[in-house]
Protein backbone atom coordinates (compact mmCIF):
# COMPACT_ATOMS: atom_id res chain seq x y z
CA UNK A 1 0.00 0.00 0.00
CA UNK A 2 1.34 3.41 -0.96
CA UNK A 3 0.71 6.25 1.47
CA UNK A 4 0.42 9.79 0.14
CA UNK A 5 1.16 12.61 2.56
CA UNK A 6 -0.65 15.85 1.82
CA UNK A 7 1.03 19.22 2.09
CA UNK A 8 -0.62 22.19 3.78
CA UNK A 9 -1.74 23.55 0.42
CA UNK A 10 -3.67 20.34 -0.29
CA UNK A 11 -5.75 20.40 2.90
CA UNK A 12 -9.48 20.65 2.11
CA UNK A 13 -12.46 21.40 4.29
CA UNK A 14 -12.64 23.62 7.35
CA UNK A 15 -9.30 24.28 9.06
CA UNK A 16 -10.26 25.47 12.53
CA UNK A 17 -6.63 26.07 13.47
CA UNK A 18 -6.06 28.18 10.34
CA UNK A 19 -2.76 26.33 9.97
CA UNK A 20 -2.58 26.92 6.22
CA UNK A 21 -3.00 30.67 6.72
CA UNK A 22 -0.35 30.69 9.44
CA UNK A 23 2.19 28.82 7.32
CA UNK A 24 1.52 30.97 4.25
CA UNK A 25 1.91 34.13 6.33
CA UNK A 26 5.18 32.87 7.74
CA UNK A 27 6.44 32.00 4.26
CA UNK A 28 5.66 35.56 3.19
CA UNK A 29 7.64 36.87 6.16
CA UNK A 30 10.60 34.70 5.17
CA UNK A 31 10.60 36.30 1.73
CA UNK A 32 10.34 39.77 3.27
CA UNK A 33 13.12 39.17 5.81
CA UNK A 34 15.50 37.86 3.16
CA UNK A 35 14.68 40.43 0.50
CA UNK A 36 17.92 42.25 1.29
CA UNK A 37 20.13 39.12 1.16
CA UNK A 38 22.20 39.01 -2.03
CA UNK A 39 23.31 35.37 -1.69
CA UNK A 40 22.29 32.48 0.56
CA UNK A 41 24.57 29.45 0.80
CA UNK A 42 24.00 26.31 2.88
CA UNK A 43 26.85 24.23 4.32
CA UNK A 44 26.30 20.54 5.02
CA UNK A 45 28.22 17.31 5.47
CA UNK A 46 25.86 14.34 5.58
CA UNK A 47 27.56 13.08 8.74
CA UNK A 48 28.78 14.50 12.01
CA UNK A 49 32.31 14.92 13.30
CA UNK A 50 33.87 16.43 10.17
CA UNK A 51 34.40 19.98 11.46
CA UNK A 52 31.55 21.52 9.45
CA UNK A 53 30.42 24.09 12.00
CA UNK A 54 33.92 25.39 12.69
CA UNK A 55 34.58 25.66 8.96
CA UNK A 56 31.31 27.52 8.40
CA UNK A 57 31.95 29.99 11.23
CA UNK A 58 35.49 30.59 9.99
CA UNK A 59 34.29 31.19 6.42
CA UNK A 60 31.75 33.71 7.75
CA UNK A 61 34.44 35.55 9.73
CA UNK A 62 36.84 35.56 6.77
CA UNK A 63 34.16 37.00 4.48
CA UNK A 64 33.35 39.72 7.02
CA UNK A 65 37.05 40.58 7.26
CA UNK A 66 36.96 41.27 3.52
CA UNK A 67 34.30 43.91 4.00
CA UNK A 68 31.23 41.79 3.22
CA UNK A 69 28.10 42.02 5.35
CA UNK A 70 27.58 38.45 6.52
CA UNK A 71 24.91 36.52 8.42
CA UNK A 72 25.32 33.07 9.98
CA UNK A 73 22.25 30.97 10.73
CA UNK A 74 22.96 27.89 12.86
CA UNK A 75 20.33 25.37 11.77
CA UNK A 76 21.76 22.64 14.03
CA UNK A 77 19.09 23.01 16.70
CA UNK A 78 20.18 20.10 18.89
CA UNK A 79 23.94 20.69 18.82
CA UNK A 80 24.32 24.44 18.22
CA UNK A 81 27.82 25.90 18.36
CA UNK A 82 28.01 28.83 15.93
CA UNK A 83 27.54 31.54 18.56
CA UNK A 84 30.18 30.19 20.92
CA UNK A 85 32.78 29.69 18.20
CA UNK A 86 32.02 33.13 16.76
CA UNK A 87 32.64 34.74 20.15
CA UNK A 88 29.08 36.00 20.55
CA UNK A 89 27.78 37.11 23.93
CA UNK A 90 25.03 34.64 25.04
CA UNK A 91 22.77 37.60 25.84
CA UNK A 92 23.31 39.22 22.47
CA UNK A 93 19.74 38.99 21.15
CA UNK A 94 17.31 41.91 21.14
CA UNK A 95 13.62 41.07 20.76
CA UNK A 96 10.53 43.22 20.28
CA UNK A 97 7.09 42.80 18.74
CA UNK A 98 8.36 43.15 15.18
CA UNK A 99 11.10 40.54 15.39
CA UNK A 100 14.55 39.59 16.62
CA UNK A 101 17.86 41.33 16.00
CA UNK A 102 20.62 38.75 15.53
CA UNK A 103 23.67 38.91 17.75
CA UNK A 104 26.83 40.37 16.27
CA UNK A 105 30.20 38.66 16.60
CA UNK A 106 33.51 40.50 17.15
CA UNK A 107 34.18 39.91 13.43
CA UNK A 108 30.92 41.69 12.57
CA UNK A 109 28.97 38.56 11.58
CA UNK A 110 25.24 38.61 12.38
CA UNK A 111 24.56 35.31 14.17
CA UNK A 112 21.37 33.44 15.05
CA UNK A 113 21.70 30.15 16.90
CA UNK A 114 19.71 28.03 19.31
CA UNK A 115 22.56 28.32 21.81
CA UNK A 116 21.52 31.97 22.27
CA UNK A 117 18.07 30.81 23.38
CA UNK A 118 18.78 27.94 25.77
CA UNK A 119 20.81 27.94 28.98
CA UNK A 120 24.24 26.35 29.15
CA UNK A 121 24.19 22.58 29.72
CA UNK A 122 20.45 22.49 29.03
CA UNK A 123 19.34 20.09 26.29
CA UNK A 124 16.84 21.22 23.70
CA UNK A 125 13.43 19.72 24.53
CA UNK A 126 10.22 19.91 22.52
CA UNK A 127 6.72 19.81 23.99
CA UNK A 128 5.10 16.94 22.16
CA UNK A 129 2.61 14.09 22.65
CA UNK A 130 4.03 10.99 24.27
CA UNK A 131 3.34 8.77 21.26
CA UNK A 132 4.95 9.17 17.84
CA UNK A 133 7.12 11.94 19.25
CA UNK A 134 9.55 11.70 16.35
CA UNK A 135 6.81 12.90 13.99
CA UNK A 136 6.01 15.94 16.10
CA UNK A 137 9.69 16.68 16.77
CA UNK A 138 10.40 16.89 13.03
CA UNK A 139 7.52 19.32 12.54
CA UNK A 140 8.70 21.47 15.44
CA UNK A 141 12.26 21.55 14.14
CA UNK A 142 11.01 22.69 10.74
CA UNK A 143 8.93 25.33 12.50
CA UNK A 144 11.95 26.56 14.44
CA UNK A 145 14.00 26.89 11.25
CA UNK A 146 11.13 28.78 9.62
CA UNK A 147 11.00 31.16 12.58
CA UNK A 148 14.76 31.75 12.45
CA UNK A 149 14.25 32.93 8.88
CA UNK A 150 10.91 34.69 9.28
CA UNK A 151 11.34 36.44 12.64
CA UNK A 152 15.01 37.50 12.55
CA UNK A 153 15.77 40.94 11.12
CA UNK A 154 18.71 39.98 8.95
CA UNK A 155 18.74 43.30 7.10
CA UNK A 156 20.95 43.93 4.09
CA UNK A 157 23.46 41.10 3.66
CA UNK A 158 25.98 40.25 1.00
CA UNK A 159 25.95 36.64 2.17
CA UNK A 160 23.87 34.47 4.50
CA UNK A 161 25.50 31.17 5.46
CA UNK A 162 23.27 28.41 6.85
CA UNK A 163 25.07 25.75 8.90
CA UNK A 164 22.98 22.59 8.48
CA UNK A 165 23.05 19.69 10.98
CA UNK A 166 24.24 16.18 10.03
CA UNK A 167 21.86 14.28 7.77
CA UNK A 168 19.75 15.50 4.87
CA UNK A 169 16.34 16.48 6.28
CA UNK A 170 17.22 20.10 7.08
CA UNK A 171 18.46 20.59 3.51
CA UNK A 172 15.03 19.51 2.25
CA UNK A 173 13.34 21.87 4.72
CA UNK A 174 15.62 24.76 3.76
CA UNK A 175 15.09 24.21 0.03
CA UNK A 176 11.32 24.38 0.57
CA UNK A 177 11.64 27.58 2.59
CA UNK A 178 14.18 29.16 0.25
CA UNK A 179 13.51 28.25 -3.39
CA UNK A 180 16.15 30.88 -4.27
CA UNK A 181 18.94 29.11 -2.36
CA UNK A 182 22.10 30.06 -4.26
CA UNK A 183 24.09 26.95 -3.57
CA UNK A 184 25.55 24.37 -1.27
CA UNK A 185 29.03 23.75 0.11
CA UNK A 186 29.70 20.20 1.30
CA UNK A 187 32.28 19.25 3.93
CA UNK A 188 33.99 15.87 4.08
CA UNK A 189 37.03 14.27 5.62
CA UNK A 190 39.33 12.06 3.51
CA UNK A 191 37.91 8.70 4.65
CA UNK A 192 35.74 6.35 2.59
CA UNK A 193 33.00 6.35 5.23
CA UNK A 194 32.68 10.10 5.00
CA UNK A 195 32.79 9.96 1.22
CA UNK A 196 29.80 7.59 1.10
CA UNK A 197 27.67 9.73 3.43
CA UNK A 198 28.53 13.00 1.73
CA UNK A 199 27.94 11.53 -1.72
CA UNK A 200 24.36 10.67 -0.73
CA UNK A 201 23.84 14.27 0.39
CA UNK A 202 25.20 15.58 -2.90
CA UNK A 203 22.91 13.25 -4.84
CA UNK A 204 19.94 14.58 -2.89
CA UNK A 205 21.00 18.14 -3.68
CA UNK A 206 21.08 17.27 -7.37
CA UNK A 207 17.60 15.74 -7.15
CA UNK A 208 16.32 18.96 -5.54
CA UNK A 209 17.99 21.12 -8.17
CA UNK A 210 20.39 22.68 -5.67
CA UNK A 211 23.70 23.78 -7.11
CA UNK A 212 26.77 22.39 -5.32
CA UNK A 213 29.34 25.19 -5.26
CA UNK A 214 32.14 22.90 -4.20
CA UNK A 215 33.64 20.43 -1.75
CA UNK A 216 35.89 21.16 1.23
CA UNK A 217 38.04 18.34 2.57
CA UNK A 218 38.56 18.87 6.28
CA UNK A 219 41.15 17.12 8.48
CA UNK A 220 43.29 16.67 5.38
CA UNK A 221 46.45 15.87 7.29
CA UNK A 222 47.74 17.00 10.67
CA UNK A 223 49.43 20.37 11.08
CA UNK A 224 52.45 19.97 13.37
CA UNK A 225 52.39 22.75 15.95
CA UNK A 226 56.17 22.80 16.29
CA UNK A 227 57.34 22.73 12.67
CA UNK A 228 54.21 23.66 10.69
CA UNK A 229 54.56 20.57 8.51
CA UNK A 230 51.30 18.91 7.42
CA UNK A 231 51.45 15.15 7.95
CA UNK A 232 49.07 12.37 6.98
CA UNK A 233 46.08 11.84 9.27
CA UNK A 234 43.29 9.88 7.52
CA UNK A 235 43.72 7.62 4.49
CA UNK A 236 41.81 8.48 1.35
CA UNK A 237 41.12 11.46 -0.89
CA UNK A 238 37.35 11.82 -0.57
CA UNK A 239 37.33 15.53 -1.41
CA UNK A 240 38.71 15.18 -4.91
CA UNK A 241 36.79 11.98 -5.59
CA UNK A 242 33.48 13.61 -4.60
CA UNK A 243 34.22 16.68 -6.69
CA UNK A 244 34.99 14.52 -9.73
CA UNK A 245 31.99 12.21 -9.21
CA UNK A 246 29.50 15.06 -8.85
CA UNK A 247 31.05 17.38 -11.43
CA UNK A 248 31.94 20.20 -9.06
CA UNK A 249 35.03 21.91 -7.62
CA UNK A 250 37.33 20.94 -4.79
CA UNK A 251 37.42 24.29 -3.00
CA UNK A 252 40.34 23.23 -0.83
CA UNK A 253 41.78 21.05 1.89
CA UNK A 254 42.06 22.05 5.53
CA UNK A 255 44.50 20.22 7.82
CA UNK A 256 43.56 19.32 11.39
CA UNK A 257 45.19 22.06 13.43
CA UNK A 258 45.09 21.91 17.25
CA UNK A 259 45.89 25.61 17.45
CA UNK A 260 42.89 26.43 15.27
CA UNK A 261 40.58 24.31 17.43
CA UNK A 262 41.86 26.09 20.53
CA UNK A 263 41.13 29.53 19.08
CA UNK A 264 37.63 28.41 18.03
CA UNK A 265 36.88 27.10 21.52
CA UNK A 266 37.69 30.57 22.86
CA UNK A 267 35.61 32.29 20.19
CA UNK A 268 38.72 33.90 18.72
CA UNK A 269 38.27 33.21 15.02
CA UNK A 270 40.31 36.27 14.08
CA UNK A 271 43.33 34.76 15.84
CA UNK A 272 42.66 31.44 14.16
CA UNK A 273 42.57 33.01 10.71
CA UNK A 274 45.70 35.09 11.25
CA UNK A 275 47.97 32.64 13.03
CA UNK A 276 47.20 29.04 12.00
CA UNK A 277 47.83 26.76 9.05
CA UNK A 278 44.11 25.93 8.97
CA UNK A 279 43.26 29.63 8.84
CA UNK A 280 45.45 30.13 5.78
CA UNK A 281 43.76 27.18 4.06
CA UNK A 282 40.31 28.62 4.79
CA UNK A 283 41.31 32.00 3.35
CA UNK A 284 42.16 30.28 0.06
CA UNK A 285 38.84 28.41 0.14
CA UNK A 286 36.96 31.70 0.63
CA UNK A 287 38.62 33.11 -2.49
CA UNK A 288 37.30 30.20 -4.57
CA UNK A 289 33.88 30.22 -2.89
CA UNK A 290 33.25 33.88 -3.57
CA UNK A 291 34.22 33.35 -7.20
CA UNK A 292 31.74 30.46 -7.41
CA UNK A 293 28.91 32.54 -5.91
CA UNK A 294 29.44 35.42 -8.29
Amino acid sequence: MTLKHRTYSEVTGTDASRMVDQVNAQQSRVAERLAGVKACVAVMSGKGGVGKSLTTAAIAAACAARGLTVGLLDADLVGPSAARMSGVNPTGLEVDESGVDPATSPAGVRVMSMDLLIEDDTPLAWREPGSESFVWRGAQERGALREFLADVRWGELDLLLVDLPPGTQRLIDLAELLPCLDGLVVITIPSAASEAAVSRSMSLAAEKGIRVLGVVENMAGYACGDCGEVRSLFPGDAGQRLADQHDTTLLGRIPFDPDAAGHADMGALDQMMDHTVAGAAIEAIVDRLLEAIT
